[in-house]
């Protein structure tokens, strides 16, 4: 049976003094242990393809794996970049308002014509089977399975992913896309589990 095209989305490790609203950074000493425990769960699968985030918590994750798994070559994709992909609506909680009163409207404009690329780019369906890793942020991921789950276009706030947590898609020809896992850490010990806001027990 053809398996289609099967898309890995993974996010970044944690980056150093994250919690203090760093915009970017290099991994912590966690970030670096998930990065290689998530590239031993993935170390059976036959990726075709690796892209990555340019910016440096992506692109030490990537670089991270692919030390451990010498067969991917993971390229930058500024599709991947971290954004903001739509502006603040009535339908989510009023809790968010004040993150979207920071962000500008140039800011969501880009975001918004981002992943409409970014869609178009790697959420497209293969009669033949492929494997592609995308090492990216939580907001690109939220975005992803939203569209995978034609969910209305705010409804990617609240989707989180914690540090290489793990969420796959898959999209075969004349069907609708798949939600096959989302942000599994199976790979991952209580004490690895972060960037979520609350601790996860399973």
């Amino acid at each position: 049976m053809t398996v289609g095209h099967v898309l890995y989305l993974v996010r970044h490790g944690e980056q150093v003094d994250a919690e203090y609203g760093v915009a970017d950074g290099p991994l912590s000493p966690r970030g670096e242990r998930q990065a290689r425990l998530i590239a031993d769960r993935l170390g059976g699968v036959p990726f075709d393809n690796v892209w990555h985030s340019p910016l440096q918590r992506a692109a030490e994750t990537a670089a991270i794996m692919g030390k451990q798994l010498p067969a991917l070559d993971p390229k930058p994709s500024p599709l991947l970049f971290d954004c903001v992909p739509t502006e603040y609506s009535p339908e989510m909680p009023h809790a968010f308002e004040p993150f979207f009163n920071a962000v500008s409207e140039e800011e969501v404009d880009a975001g918004r014509a981002q992943m409409s690329d970014a869609i178009a780019e790697f959420l497209t369906p293969s009669r033949e089977t492929r494997h592609d890793l995308l090492i990216t942020h939580n907001f690109v991921i939220g975005w992803f399975v939203r569209e995978a789950l034609s969910a209305p276009g705010w409804r990617w706030v609240g989707v989180n992913q914690a540090n290489c947590g793990l969420t796959i898609i898959r999209y075969r020809s004349g069907r609708m896309p798949e939600l096959v896992t989302h942000n599994d850490l199976g790979h991952l010990p209580v004490e690895l589990r972060t960037g979520l806001a609350d601790p996860q027990p399973y």
